[in-house]
């Protein structure tokens, strides 16, 4: 079996940067990097690994490739730092490259995502696949401000075991997620013109869509929030939007 880098970047994580770095203990190294982290991040961070480089952020992407080429193992196993690779997808990953004949550049990985201690099923969020388990030196990342993700010159495979994702705590640790989202979503899209539709018609659409014929209803209370957040991400974006305009 080839060996296996757990990587994870961040910044001000202290949170959940030990138990990221807990669930990549059976890789053969792990590798953080962190981008000048306020909190005790690093310190935590140092009680599980040695291989930790600090790098200015200068964007997902940026940072995302810096990460990479701190990467001396055959296979990678890039994580957020509020996910978590579970004990049966560490059994799976360590099956599945037991074998010489793996013909695959990477391997998209289910997620399953938890909004204030719940798993959210539906309105899109799972399986949510990733390509976070990468053969080194076939992997770049996406030019995008939001959602980058990594891509890989070769075929990819699917595993059936999950990344958990812990994406918010708090209803005010997803209202800053989502204030920072819109931020990059709106550079992305200053181009658009914006008017009553993208306002206000817009937003409430995806909100039917998500919450209705995407079923974040059967999600409960927990649902109709995230779908409440999903319409609001579109308000604020296309609102950011009109304001870059206007300078």
């Amino acid at each position: 079996m080839e060996k296996v880098t757990g990587l994870v970047i961040c910044r001000n994580e202290e949170r959940n940067i030990g138990a990221c770095l807990q669930s990549l203990e059976w890789c053969d190294e792990t590798v953080v990097v962190d981008a000048f982290s306020e909190d005790r991040t690093i310190e935590i961070a140092g009680s599980y690994t040695h291989n930790i480089h600090l790098n200015e952020w200068k964007g997902f992407r940026e940072q995302r490739m810096f990460a990479l080429s701190k990467v001396h193992t055959g296979w990678i196993l890039s994580l957020d730092a509020d996910e978590r690779c579970t004990p049966q997808l560490a059994a799976e990953i360590r099956r599945t490259l037991a074998t010489d004949a793996v013909d695959h550049s990477g391997f998209r990985i289910p997620r399953k995502s938890y909004f204030l201690g719940k798993w959210i099923k539906h309105g899109g969020w799972y399986p949510d696949y990733q390509l976070r388990l990468i053969r080194a030196g076939k992997a770049t990342v996406t030019d995008r401000l939001v959602h980058e993700s990594y891509d890989v010159d070769g075929s990819t495979g699917k595993l059936e075991s999950d990344i958990e994702h812990y994406t918010a705590y708090s209803v005010d640790d997803y209202l800053a997620k989502i204030n920072k989202y819109s931020d990059l979503s709106a550079l992305e899209k200053q181009s658009q013109k914006v008017g009553f539709f993208r306002l206000f018609v817009y937003p409430r659409l995806e909100f039917v869509k998500q919450y209705i014929f995407k079923g974040n209803f059967l999600d409960g209370k927990e649902g109709l929030m995230v779908s409440n957040f999903h319409m609001i991400t579109k308000i604020l974006t296309y609102m950011k939007v009109l304001e870059l305009q206007k300078k």
